[in-house]
């Protein structure tokens, strides 16, 4: 059973909480009306439309308001990717070397492929993170584009990993499948362990399970949901909670707004700490191209995160891997280039580290013009 949404995401005070019975597709929506929603926010026809088109060139400007401080938020020009640059000293007077980086991974069937290769990248990114923001003191929290743990038909009621379908150890029937767990390491010997957060949309992934998943708990330091500087094992830890498998959804707007709310950055959420008012924020978005039923659609995604951000577009480096087209169907990649600091990366290329390291270089920029809460 696929999560239902849940009303409207409040942009002030939401709990990303579990939902129930969302249907689910491995395609992605092709209707140029947006994607499927269950509120009354409405999707603006100037969506963009730019097909192959230099994505250091190409900019949505747009202007919003922080519903906590009523302060407007106007996003500037884009800036262009450009060559990499040496960070100076590491402690820009801007950010005060603070950087919050989130990753939000697709988990729909489609992603196999890209997972494969997102696994390949991992030690890069760390090794960019590391040589790149050494003196910064730096939050690292990977997140699902969905809220079904673990593998759909061996969530609730784990058999032996070799029973069979049909067999009468199996509670399930389906067809095309010969093991009742297609997961040969599924973590059945660990269901103790999972938690409401781990069921909870938006929340940090510490124990991915399903097909392809690292189907074991991730050693992160303190009992946290996402890594900080000085973590044992950083490569190793990251590449544990980033492969959370293909076995789930793709609602990438879902996913990231809920990882935006007060709620569950604050004390006694799921992600207590992770959001830091003084910090520059950089999202990496990595999917098939587009979203699948989330609620809004890019700009209610971007009012989102601005609004996380005290109403400072200026204070996000955007980096989507994913469809480098960015047709008028990929709201996800329409979102990204809402802000001024974005970059496009390319879900089909095989090796992302480039891409990666790339968009760090915009933290440069970001951090000189950002104004610390």
């Amino acid at each position: 059973m696929r999560p239902a949404s849940l009303p409207p995401l409040l942009l002030t005070l939401v709990c990303a909480c579990q939902r129930e019975g969302v249907a689910f597709t491995t395609s992605t929506s092709t209707s140029t009306s947006g994607p499927a929603t269950t509120n009354d926010t409405e999707l603006s026809s100037s969506s963009v439309t730019t097909t192959g088109a230099d994505p250091s060139t190409s900019s949505s400007a747009t202007s919003t308001t922080d519903p906590s401080t009523s302060a407007p938020a106007t996003s500037a020009s884009t800036f262009d990717v450009g060559s990499d640059k040496d960070l100076g000293d590491g402690t820009p007077v801007g950010c005060k070397g603070k950087i919050d980086f989130l990753f939000v991974i697709s988990r729909a069937g489609v992603m196999y492929e890209i997972q494969s290769n997102l696994i390949e990248a991992f030690p890069k990114f760390i090794e960019t993170i590391e040589s790149k923001f050494d003196d910064f003191d730096y939050h690292i929290m990977v997140v699902a584009a969905d809220d079904d743990w673990g593998h759909t038909y061996c969530t609730d009621d784990c058999p032996a990993l070799d029973c069979k379908i049909a067999e009468p150890c199996c509670p399930f029937t389906m067809k095309d499948q010969e093991f009742c767990c297609p997961a040969p390491d599924y973590p059945c010997e660990y269901l103790d362990l999972v938690t409401k957060c781990d069921n909870t949309i938006g929340a940090g992934s510490v124990f991915p399970a399903g097909n392809s998943a690292s189907n074991k708990p991730c050693p992160i330091d303190g009992g946290r949901r996402y890594m900080i500087k000085g973590q044992k094992d950083l490569s190793e830890t990251f590449s544990c909670a980033a492969q959370i498998g293909v076995e789930g959804a793709n609602r990438m707007g879902d996913a990231l707004t809920a990882a935006m709310t007060y709620t569950i950055n604050n004390p006694g959420g799921c992600n207590e700490g992770f959001l830091r008012k003084d910090a520059l924020l950089m999202v990496t978005l990595v999917n098939p191209g587009g979203d699948d039923y989330s609620q809004g659609g890019p700009e209610y995604w971007y009012t989102a995160v601005v609004a996380a951000k005290w109403g400072d577009p200026s204070s996000v480096v955007m980096l989507n891997i994913g469809n480098i087209l960015c047709p008028a169907t990929d709201f996800t990649c329409e979102l990204t280039k809402k802000f001024p600091y974005h970059a496009l990366g390319d879900g089909a290329a095989k090796d992302y580290g480039p891409d990666f390291e790339k968009a760090t270089t915009l933290v440069q920029e970001a951090c000189s013009a950002f104004v610390p809460q």
